[in-house]
């Protein structure tokens, strides 16, 4: 038997005044767009924002429905959006933010699985990964320079499927 161990490999930025510029903009693209979330059930609103190659900001919120696997989160309402409308333009940057009802959020809440297998996906399709900065309501802002191998180390990829 051999333990294999993976690590994640995060920076970790105590205010937003230690980002860059279009850092800021980027997470507080993802902040406004928690406004145009739908999350009438969870009461728990997540914001996301992509930058993209051509400098286009794209937001996505959670769009919940009653019916609940009917739903869909922030990150695929966005990157969706982003694949249909600008196709073959890579996304650079997400910015990834939460705001619940109940009580202040201090910490990121990471994408679900099948999020982080759609943006893995967008990853291998144009071949670099996409720079995920995340922060809760407040607190501190994380940023992985590797996109979705932070968070998701053994991805199901397209080389599984050939034979």
């Amino acid at each position: 038997m051999d333990l294999i161990k993976k690590e994640i490999l995060l920076q970790r930025y105590t205010s937003a005044a230690e980002l860059t510029a279009a850092d800021r903009t980027l997470l507080n693209a993802a902040k406004d767009a928690i406004q145009l979330a739908y999350a009438p059930y969870s009461a728990f609103y997540v914001g996301c924002a992509l930058l993209l190659a051509n400098g286009e900001i794209i937001k996505g919120s959670n769009q919940e429905n009653i019916a609940f696997p009917s739903g869909l989160c922030a990150e695929r309402v966005a990157i969706f959006y982003a694949g249909s409308t600008y196709p073959g333009v890579t996304i650079v940057s997400m910015a990834i933010t939460v705001k619940a009802t109940e009580q202040v959020v201090a910490e990121p809440a990471m994408s679900c699985g099948a999020c982080l297998q759609s943006i893995s996906e967008y990853e291998m399709r144009q071949k670099q990964p996409i720079r995920t900065i995340l922060q809760g309501e407040i607190g501190d802002i994380y940023i992985s320079e590797i996109g979705t191998r932070s968070f998701l180390p053994f991805q199901f990829e397209m080389e599984s499927l050939k034979r």
